[in-house]
Order: structure tokens, then sequence, then C-alpha cells
């Protein structure tokens, strides 16, 4: 049981037991923490306060175990000073849990929301939120805390705050050119490159290690960078490449992506491909078997090799798409959520050059994921086709960009780039001192991101206008490069951008929302 005054705070015993609970019809609270943590410590009796306001639900807590790395820092010589013990690691696994304290809610049996770091009040408020009205109110209002430990909740509201201050000062601040010209070295210095936790001998986290073991299996030489090393590069890193956790793997400069996309990669074949065609060499002798036995490439007929055995109907569809728009990428995922690095450059690199383009989602239809390789005679993911021909993947259209060879393909394919875009945005961006971009509109949002920002500026009885930027593929494409925001919805304030939806509902918890569009 959980120490301190409140209700029940019960420690997991099992991962079938956590698995028992969420089957069940109590909403379910489940707190990660670390000894070590002094931020974990504050949030306990915060956790524990609330477990005793919230008696309907069932709230659990997993200890975390310190990392060597963490060990030698506090000079201990084992684990058996410390009192928890990560017994059951595949449940922080499940979660991706990469920092404490951290805060999962679960409702009819799924994870609905998370929370990470110290800020006893949001915590308090998705709590009322998630669970339901607590024993002592009448609705999920932002809980009251008065009869918990005002010393403690200082101290956590202290970590909070700082926490805040410290993540907006790393937005607001770039790269140095020094560092990013560091950084940029280090990514291009071998062909696969890992950022992870430890080495590959003696990696110190689950997930470092297990992508180690994938790309053994793989049979691909790599090298590897311990961040535990050097929290300048670290932290450095999450911005470099937009990606908040560890390991992250590069390959050929460009980010795959971290733990779990490398092993969806792994298990679909995909990541074979990939390194196929960067032209990474396999070493293992399993492996090497067999890209030797799959002989030389049959030869095309109509575009199709003989052996692929696509029916027409797939090949029919397959043109179609292809020649639906003058510049067409298959990528994984979408413009404005990539799932793949090489995906995400392709994308940037149309939006540098102001090029219209539409996509598809390959990730979404296996039929044409599968397809369009034999289609195309290209084994990975995204292609890239002007004018109904295939230009390639990220590797070909970077090196296109960099020599000019892209725009002069796209001038001879008669696809005009709109240098004026970026006028027409700053004057929808000025059209109302409240300016929402979203997904649909305010009385019917097409997305739930939207839809939250929405009842935040209602709620706050502020008036704003809004665009829909389904209705306009330029607009939505070339905003997230003017903006440099890469998903919507954007709120403007004044022709500034405020942010998204978090930022949104983090100004509205801490009650700074009104006031700082009222400036």
């Amino acid at each position: 049981m959980g120490s301190g005054e409140g209700g029940v705070v019960k420690d997991v015993g099992s991962k079938a037991e956590l698995d028992e609970a969420l089957r069940g019809a109590a909403p379910v609270v489940l707190y990660f923490w670390a000894s070590w943590c002094e931020a974990s410590k504050q949030m306990g009796q915060v956790f524990s306060h609330l477990a005793g306001d919230f008696p309907h639900a069932l709230f659990f807590r997993v200890g975390l175990l310190l990392s060597i790395f963490c060990l030698a820092v506090f000079k201990k010589e084992s684990l058996s000073d410390w009192v928890e013990a990560e017994e059951h690691p595949e449940i922080s696994e499940t979660y991706s849990v990469s920092a404490v304290p951290y805060f999962v809610f679960f409702k009819d049996s799924r994870s609905i929301d998370a929370l990470e770091g110290a800020n006893p009040t949001v915590l308090a408020n998705k709590v009322a939120k998630h669970v339901g009205p607590a024993s002592s109110v009448e609705s999920a209002s932002p809980v009251s805390l008065g009869t918990a430990d005002p010393t403690i909740l200082e101290a956590a509201k202290n970590m909070a705050t700082q926490s805040i201050s410290s993540k907006t000062e790393e937005l607001n601040s770039g790269l140095s050119d020094g560092l990013r010209k560091r950084l940029q070295q280090l990514v291009e210095s071998y062909p696969v490159f890992l950022f992870m936790k430890g080495s590959p001998e003696q990696p110190k986290c689950g997930f470092s290690q297990k992508v180690v073991n994938l790309l053994k299996d793989e049979g691909v030489e790599f090298r590897s960078f311990d961040i535990l090393l050097d929290n300048e590069v670290r932290e450095a890193m999450k911005k470099f490449s937009n990606w908040p956790t560890f390991p992250q793997l590069f390959c050929k400069g460009d980010l795959l992506g971290g733990y779990d996309i490398v092993v969806a990669m792994h298990e679909s074949g995909e990541l074979k491909d990939v390194f196929k065609d960067h032209g990474i060499p396999v070493i293992s002798n399993e492996t090497k078997i067999a890209k030797d036995s799959e002989g030389p490439i049959p030869e095309m007929r109509g575009g199709i090799t003989e052996s692929t055995g696509l029916h027409v109907e797939i090949v029919s569809r397959l043109q179609t798409l292809i020649n639906s728009t003058p510049v067409m990428l298959f990528m994984k995922g979408k413009p404005e959520e990539p799932k793949c690095g090489f995906s995400h450059k392709v994308v940037e690199i149309l939006l540098q050059e102001k090029v219209a383009f539409n996509s598809f989602d390959v990730l979404s239809d296996d039929e044409v994921r599968q397809g369009l390789k034999a289609f195309s005679n290209w084994s990975s993911y995204p292609q890239l086709y002007i004018g109904g021909e295939l230009i390639g993947g990220s590797d070909i259209v970077l090196e296109m960009q960099k020599n000019g060879e892209l725009k002069k393909v796209l001038a001879e394919k008669g696809v005009a780039t709109n240098v004026a875009l970026e006028d027409r945005l700053k004057s929808l961006i000025t059209s109302a001192p409240v300016m929402l971009f979203m997904k649909g509109t305010p009385d019917a949002p097409r997305c739930g991101f939207s839809s939250k920002v929405v009842n935040a500026l209602r709620e706050e009885e502020i008036s704003f206008e809004s665009f829909d930027i389904l209705s306009n593929e330029e607009v939505r494409q070339g905003l997230k490069t003017y903006s440099n925001w890469p998903t919507y919805p954007q709120l403007y304030y004044k022709g500034e951008l405020i942010g998204g939806c978090d930022i949104v509902l983090e100004l509205q918890s801490s009650r700074e929302f009104k006031s700082t569009l009222s400036e």
C-alpha cells in the first residue's frame, strides 16, 4: 500500500493483476514513480490524497528501477540500496514511460490520457475529468487540494512551474550553429547511426537494447552514441530531430524513428527494404544468402514485373492514384503527421519548394502498400511521382533539391510553385485578432484537438474567426512551413502564433489563456 494520508494506493503486483483491474468497470489511474526522483515523492502525496477523494476509482503505482548510470551519480553501490525495483518492465514499456512522475488514465478498459511531470493542479483536473465526480464535489470541476499538505503542494507546484518554464525556454531557443553542426556530423558519421542509452554491449534501457538486437538481426553494421554521457547532445537531439525520446535511429542522416517505429518496420520487412534501397551492406550470413538467392530483377513489361501477379483492378487503381494530381507522394502517415523520418524529409522538401501536392498514406491500405512496390519496382517508402512518373525516394529527392534538378523537373512538368502564398497566409492570419486554423468548422470540428481548442475559446468567451485547412491543401501545407509548426490546430493572436491544442489547454488550466489573448 502507498504510504501517507489519503485513500488506498495499491502497488502493482503483476501485469496480470493490472490487466484484470483494467477489465473491470472502475476507472483506473496508474502512477509511475521512483524513489530517487524528488518530484515523485511530492506527487505521491498528492496522488494518495486524490485516491481518498475518488474512492470509487482504482489508484495503482509502479516503481521504476534506477539505472546504473544514476547509481553511479548517486554513489550507490547496489540495487539493494533502493526500496523499489522495476519488477515489471513490460508495464513501463507498454506505456512508453521515459520520465517520472508519469500518470496514465484508463476508462472502459482502454488508455484515454496521460500526464508527465509534477503538476498537482493538472493532475487533479485530469482525475476529476476522467474518473468522474468525487465523493466531496458535485461535478468534475477542478478538485480542491486544500486538505493536502500545503508544503508538499507548494513544492510540487514550484517543480511544475520550473518544468514548464524550462520547456518554454527550450522551445523558444534555437540550437547554436556550432551545436547543430556537431549533431549533423554525428548523424552523418556512419550510414546507420543509433542514439541510445548506454552502449550496444551494455544498453541502459530496454528500448535501446531491443533496437540494438533488431539491428543485429538485420545484419547491418552501425555506430552509436550514448546520450547518457553528454546531456548537451541528449537535450539538443530532441530539438534537432523533433523526436522527444530515445533511442533514435538514423539512416544516411535521416531519422527513421524510435523504438515503436523500428520494431514495426522490422516486423513488416520494411527495415530490410530501407537498408537495401540506401545501399547499406548486409553482413549476416542468413541475410546474405537470402539476398544472393533473389536473382536478377525481373524484366518490366508495361510498368509491371511479370512475376508480380497484380490484377488488372489494382494496376488501374494505382495508375489512377499516381495520376490524380501533378505531384503525388506515397508516404507513411500524413503530411501533418509523418510516421517515418524519410517521409517527413520529402514533405519538408516539397513545402520548402512551395509545391502543391497530394499524398496517400500507405499504412492505411495494405493493397496499395504492397502493390505499388511491384508496380514501381521500388521496395520502400516514400515514393514521389511528378507528372505520373516516379522520381524516387528521400535520398534521390534530397539530392535533386540540392543540385537544383527538382526545380527543373517541376518546371518541365508544368508544376508551378506559388511564391505569393506567403502573402496570402499573412493576410489570413491577420484577418481577425484571434484566428484559429483548424480541421472543420467551430460548429462541426473534424478532429478532437480542434474541438478542444474551440471549446476552450468558447468557455473563456473569446471571439474568434477560423479557417478550415481541410478545404484548401495549399494553405494546409504552406502554413506549416510559414509557422514552423507541423500540426493543426494553430491559434494566432494579432498575427502571432500562440500554439496548438496542448499549449492552449495548458494556458487555460493555468488561467493564463484569456489574459494572453488580451495583452
